[in-house]
């Protein structure tokens, strides 16, 4: 049976992470070809799809590099959808010394998105491709006041949030639909060793922020652009 993604190219930037193997999973599944970067030589060894033929990996990426970004997305023929799950999380309390978790969360997640956002837009436009962008904010990046020691983060975020409607409606005439899912904790193997106490059962799994992702990617979606889209669980 033919899937939803057969025949089409998509990046997967933290391809390799808890949710970005679900992506990839899920898109695997849907018959994409999933190009992933990494920032090291290799992929790590616990990631599953890396002997998968329909996977393409890409050693020593920098995604807060524009130069990396562009070299590695040049690379790339027929680019459909990129998404983008790369990122990184940290708690500062305000008393604390705070500058260099606020430039590390701005490089981590805020640079990155924006800098794979704008060559996935290039390739698209060039090509003529009426593709797809879904970047990853977080819950914290829609509403600060949940994200008590979390300022940096939670800017971070908002950050790839702006980025996202910005993109959007730049883009609307240009059949690119732009979008991005806020999740609240997910429920990662590291989560859940940062957190031992904490309620599970609450928390978003994986798998199902990436149901939400792959649909905002995929050619169903036909309309919806600039959207922010919630996915909180039970917390």
């Amino acid at each position: 049976m033919a899937g939803a993604f057969d025949g089409r190219t998509v990046v997967v930037t933290g391809g390799t992470g808890a949710l970005g193997s679900a992506v990839v999973a899920k898109l695997l599944d849907e018959g994409a070809v999933c190009h992933v970067p990494t920032s090291r030589a290799s992929a790590p060894e616990d990631f599953a799809f890396a002997t998968h033929d329909r996977v393409r990996l890409a050693g020593n990426v920098d995604l807060a590099d524009a130069a990396s970004v562009d070299a590695f997305y040049a690379m790339i023929p027929d680019l459909w959808a990129s998404i983008h799950s790369a990122g990184a999380f940290a708690m500062s309390p305000i008393r604390e010394a705070a500058a260099d978790v606020f430039a590390a969360m701005i490089k981590a997640n805020a640079a990155t998105s924006f800098l794979c956002c704008n060559a996935a837009a290039r390739a698209m436009l060039a090509s003529g491709t009426a593709g797809r962008i879904v970047n990853v904010t977080a819950r914290p990046g829609l509403d600060p006041r949940k994200g008590a020691a979390m300022s940096a983060y939670a800017a971070s975020k908002a950050a790839v949030a702006a980025v996202t409607i910005a993109l959007a409606e730049e883009l609307k005439g240009e059949g690119i639909l732009v979008n991005a899912v806020a999740p609240s904790t997910l429920d990662t193997p590291a989560n859940r060793k940062a957190m031992p106490k904490a309620d599970f059962s609450k928390w978003v799994s994986v798998e199902a922020a990436a149901e939400a992702i792959v649909h905002l990617a995929s050619p169903a979606n036909a309309t919806v652009s600039g959207a922010l889209l919630p996915i909180y669980g039970r917390a």
